[in-house]
This record gives structure tokens, C-alpha cells and sequence, in this order.
């Protein structure tokens, strides 16, 4: 059930969004920052197929606002998101997103992201933490130290969370995941952001294309698993 929020409560959040709107540039400055640090990795060159990057719309924040509030009063919980907080307990203000060929790149890259944030005035203060529905790609990530949540959005991407040590604390989502599961991420994105469609068919047509893209990424693993074992044999 959906909560109907009164005036005072959409005068609340008008303010929130009217104060990330006045300071967009410091979570702008921040997010540059961390383009800065993540494309002039050279270790990071070398598994990044591409990085893409984006500031929240505010109209998206002023709906994922109303959500939350509605939220916190279905449960008769208060809404403590204040203006003092905004920038830490709303994280992707900021978003940056790591495109990546094929699944095993993926213990390389949290390695590359450690040491960015042990080198940089930033610290990690989420995840690293990747979101899956495949038992086998579950099973994959605990292997490699990264905790698991599911997905029952049917997708699997690894995310963490950096802050920044400055004044006033930004925060910036980062998204880890494969060219296969980035399209899949953009229809799914189209279609159901920032409301889910209430079309049946076209939810189950994206649930399929969800499975249809863990079968593709699964043939590019194996590709690379082959052309990796091949080298082996050569040496």
C-alpha cells in the first residue's frame, strides 16, 4: 500500500531537493574527482572496458524522496533524511558505473578499487557488495571475498559506496558489471525507472531478457576461459 503524503510532507522534501539543487556542484566536484582517480588507474585500464558516469536527476530525487517517505509512514517510522544528512544517506547522488568483458575481471577490479581508495582522500563505506539472483555467479563472488545480496530485479552488478574525507561528507555509488548485463540494466532502466511498469507481458518479456543475458555472459566467460587456458598451454 502507498501512503498518500500531505503538504508539510511535500514541503519537506521540495526543501531537500531545493538544497541538493544549490549544491550540486560539490557533489559535481566529487564525482569528478573520482573519474579522476578511477580512468588514470593503470591497473584499472587494463580491465575497464569503459566508465560511464552521472549526477542524479532531481526529479528522480524528489520521487525516490516521496518513496522513502511513504515508506517511513506505512511503517509509522519518522523520516530522518534532513538536509544535514542528504549527500551520505541518499549515496547515488553521484553514480559511476565500470563496464567489464567478462565475469573473472571482477577480483582484479575490487582489487584495483582497494587500493584507489587506500591511495585517495576517500573512504569506503559500503560493499564492496554484488547483487545477483545466479547461484553459480553467488557462489563466484563469495570465492573471491565480495558478500552477495539477491537481486530480484534478475541482474547481477557488484556495488560499493566511497565518501569523501571533505567538510561536508558526498557520497558516490559505484556499479561493477559486464557489457551483457549493462544492456539488460538499460532496458530494465527504460521501462521501469523511476516506475515499474505495470504492464505484465512487458515484465516477464524483461525477465526473460535478464535470463537471455546471463546466458551471453556466461558464452563470453567461456570464451575467455578458453583462450585463457590455451595461452597456459602454449607457455
Amino acid at each position: 500500500m502507498v501512503i498518500a503524503l500531505d503538504s508539510n510532507d511535500m514541503k519537506q522534501v521540495e526543501a531537500l531537493v531545493s538544497h541538493y539543487e544549490a549544491n550540486q556542484n560539490l557533489v559535481s566536484i566529487f564525482l569528478k574527482s573520482m573519474l579522476g582517480y578511477i580512468e588514470e588507474s593503470p591497473e584499472l585500464k587494463r580491465f575497464a572496458h569503459s566508465v560511464r558516469s552521472r549526477m542524479k536527476d532531481p526529479d528522480h530525487l524528489r520521487d525516490k524522496l516521496c518513496r522513502k517517505m511513504s515508506v517511513a509512514k506505512e511503517k509509522d517510522e519518522p523520516f530522518d533524511i534532513t538536509q544535514e544528512n542528504l549527500f551520505v544517506r541518499i549515496n547515488d547522488l553521484a553514480g559511476i558505473r565500470i563496464l567489464h568483458l567478462h565475469t573473472t575481471q571482477m577480483n582484479d577490479i575490487n582489487q584495483c578499487i582497494k587500493a584507489i581508495v587506500a591511495e585517495q582522500p576517500i573512504e569506503l563505506i559500503e560493499g564492496p557488495a554484488a547483487r545477483t539472483w545466479d547461484d553459480e555467479y553467488r557462489s563466484y563472488f563469495r570465492g573471491i571475498g565480495i558478500d552477495t545480496k539477491d537481486s530480484e530485479n534478475m541482474y547481477t552488478s557488484v556495488h560499493y559506496v566511497v565518501a569523501s574525507t571533505s567538510r561536508t561528507k558526498i557520497t558516490c555509488e559505484i556499479q561493477v558489471r559486464t557489457l551483457m548485463e549493462e544492456v539488460w540494466g538499460e532496458v530494465d532502466h527504460s521501462i521501469n525507472y523511476p516506475h515499474k511498469t505495470d504492464s505484465v507481458p512487458c515484465r516477464e518479456q524483461i525477465r526473460a531478457l535478464a535470463r537471455q543475458t546471463s546466458s551471453a555472459t556466461r558464452l563470453v566467460d567461456a570464451i575467455f576461459a578458453t583462450v585463457a587456458d590455451l595461452v597456459k598451454k602454449e607457455n
